[in-house]
């Protein structure tokens, strides 16, 4: 029942902001293409209701029909942001240039359309990101491979873990480290969905990120029982001399801090934090942590949201340090919502640990 009134509160909050949205955008449009106002409207609740109707047809009676439509929204939803930006660049433009409104509105339409392909099929490939990273105390150079933000749901399932487990496996890694979003949370999961990911040719191990949280932990838990992923919830184990440590996503404040200060961390030995949010890497530090990985930003995953995703999260993307603790942030192996990338990448991250004396 919580679940269900926090899902209601949610659809209605974003229904009511993709209201105004879709308002703005189809009222101008309207205005530039001199449609009638009946027109209009209909449009604009239509197009405004697509997305949270596609939400609750697919998790009520998810089939081949419903996540089409859900992709639809989905996408619409993305292009509704290119759409606002063209409008708002239009506005700014008309007041230099004599445009005349019906070729303003076309253009507008054609050149989101233009662009919201390219960010669809953009958002297709899967980039090897690699990086190198010297840790102290690191016995022999190891191989690890960081998934993150997979987002297994109506728009990417068991297709996209088949593509994602060959691409990890002609890596050759020794660990893979997947540090949350497993689930998107857009339709119910299904065992079946994570049958390849026990084709991965080394041990996998999970953190829990917020929309594990918002599926329902203990259904995700249930799904991927049948897998080999061991998932770690505020815990520690080590394997090849590695502390590997995953730490749950959680709404209280310095919850990763608390967590770490019960754990028995030996800061002689190397140690690995799979922490889904970049935050807290002060608390990571301060325990002794050499390595954080994390996911979550997405970078922005498209425009404009590259550039605004930068004043919520100071470590947005790519590798950071802090008093001896290093810090990556992944840009996700999937997506969430729209599936479009447009200034990121879907990234499988080969991160290579390498001997402090060997970084010469």
């Amino acid at each position: 029942m919580k679940r269900l009134i926090q899902m209601v509160i949610f659809l209605s909050v974003f229904f009511f902001g993709f209201l105004v949205l879709n308002y703005y955008i189809f009222s101008r449009i309207g205005m530039l293409l001199d449609l009638s106002k009946i027109t209009v409207y209909s449009l604009i609740f239509i197009f405004a209701i697509s997305y949270p109707a596609a939400t609750v047809l697919e998790r009520t009676v998810s089939h081949i029909i419903t996540r089409a439509l859900y992709t639809i929204a989905s996408a619409w939803m993305g292009m509704s942001f290119f759409i606002i930006t063209l409008l708002l660049i239009y506005e700014i433009l008309k007041f230099i240039f004599n445009i005349p409104p019906f070729t303003a509105g076309i253009s507008i339409i054609a050149i989101a359309s233009v662009i919201s392909t390219y960010a669809i099929f953009n958002s297709i490939f899967l980039e090897i990101k690699e990086i190198e990273i010297s840790i102290p105390n690191l016995k022999r150079d190891m191989r690890i491979v960081q998934l993150s933000d997979m987002h297994i749901g109506s728009v990417r399932n068991s297709g996209f873990i088949k593509k994602i487990v060959k691409k990890t496996n002609a890596l050759n890694p020794h660990i893979v480290l997947i540090t949350g979003d497993t689930a998107d949370g857009s339709a119910k999961l299904h065992p079946y969905m994570f049958n390849d990911i026990d084709k991965l040719k080394c041990p996998v191990f999970l953190g829990i990120g917020n929309h594990d949280v918002y599926e329902g932990i203990d259904n995700v838990l249930e799904v991927l029982k049948t897998t080999n992923i061991r998932v770690l919830r505020d815990e520690m184990v080590e394997i090849h001399d590695l502390q590997i440590i995953g730490v749950d996503y959680s709404f209280e404040k310095n919850y990763l801090k608390n967590v770490l200060l019960q754990l028995e961390i030996d800061k002689s030995k190397p140690s690995i934090l799979m922490y889904h949010v970049p935050t807290e890497i002060e608390a990571a530090s301060a325990a002794g942590i050499d390595l954080q990985i994390s996911g979550h930003t997405h970078k922005g995953q498209f425009f404009p949201f590259n550039y605004l995703g930068r004043l919520v999260f100071p470590y947005f993307n790519g590798l950071y340090r802090y008093n001896g603790t290093i810090l990556y942030v992944s840009q996700g192996t999937g997506t969430w919502g729209p599936p479009m990338r447009l200034g990121s990448k879907n990234e499988i991250t080969l991160i290579k640990l390498i001997k402090e004396h060997d970084k010469d």
